[in-house]
């Protein structure tokens, strides 16, 4: 069994490395184990969700009710497991000032985290494929992206920002956000929501930069491969809650089959096995 030294520096300047040399498709990682699996799978970095961070381990709804404490425990635990950089959802900050944005992007860094993103929202915020959402003003917004750029001084950290305006007023917005953003300190946007094949390129035309895509499941974007969001001109591809539901689906069949039959027998091929985790944590007993 290993544990991985948190490095921040080495993660983020192997980030910078490979957004140099294509898109970058980061899995959400749900908690260390999976983490593990993502790397050993080959990938070259990971997504960890503030859905995911709240669901799974707050077993509450995406609404901002996490602490900055319980993120940097959830991030330090997972740099810990991998020596993969990793992305972070930072919400709206988790401190709702400039200077509270600072602290959270310093303390997340220097628990292993190699980039983040912060949102445009109100809080309390909501899922961005969700109805019912606001928005901070423009200037206020730019202040904390401000702050974030200043707080942490390694040059490969990427700070992105996330605007909801598509959800909220309208495309336009969306766009005017996204340059106001950039010349606060901003490395690149991500733009929640965008609902079509035709507003994912026009973006990529309207603000010409870093762009993440979200590859969420049932959402307000369309699904489409990683091979169409090069094309399209996103250079981040997130899929940030697919394990979180399929782990969660395979649980209920596994618990509805357990009140059913009183045994788990009969799923046992469907199971990872004792093996199988142990060389998953290089664990040799």
């Amino acid at each position: 069994m290993k544990l991985m030294p948190i490095q921040s520096e080495t993660r983020t300047a192997k980030l910078r490395q490979t957004l140099q040399q294509g898109t970058v498709v980061l899995p959400g990682a749900v908690n260390a184990l999976t983490a593990r699996a993502i790397e050993r799978a080959g990938f070259t970095g990971l997504y960890l969700s503030g859905a995911v961070l709240a669901n799974s381990l707050g077993g509450v709804p995406d609404i901002g009710l996490m602490t900055l404490t319980e993120a940097c425990t959830h991030a330090r635990q997972i740099a810990r497991a991998c020596s993969l950089p990793i992305l972070m959802d930072a919400d709206t900050g988790f401190i709702d000032s400039a200077e509270g944005v600072a602290r959270t992007v310093l303390e997340l860094y220097e628990a292993g985290v190699s980039a983040i993103h912060l949102e445009d929202q109100q809080f309390p915020k909501r899922c961005g494929h969700l109805g019912g959402k606001t928005l901070v003003p423009v200037d206020e917004f730019c202040a904390k992206i401000s702050a974030a750029r200043a707080a942490v001084t390694d040059p490969n950290f990427i700070l992105l920002a996330r605007t909801d305006a598509r959800g909220v007023t309208n495309y336009d917005d969306a766009v005017a956000r996204a340059h106001r953003y950039l010349a606060a300190g901003a490395d690149g946007i991500f733009p929640e929501a965008l609902q079509n094949r035709e507003e994912l390129t026009r973006f990529s035309r309207d603000v010409p930069t870093l762009l993440l895509a979200n590859m969420t499941e049932f959402g307000q974007t369309p699904y489409l491969p990683v091979e169409e969001w090069t094309q399209l001109g996103y250079r981040i591809v997130i899929f940030p809650v697919t394990l979180q539901r399929i782990m969660m689906q395979a649980a209920s069949n596994a618990l509805e089959v357990l009140r059913r039959e009183g045994s788990q027998q009969s799923i046992l091929g469907q199971m990872q096995t004792r093996q199988e985790l142990y060389d998953l944590l290089d664990y040799q007993p």
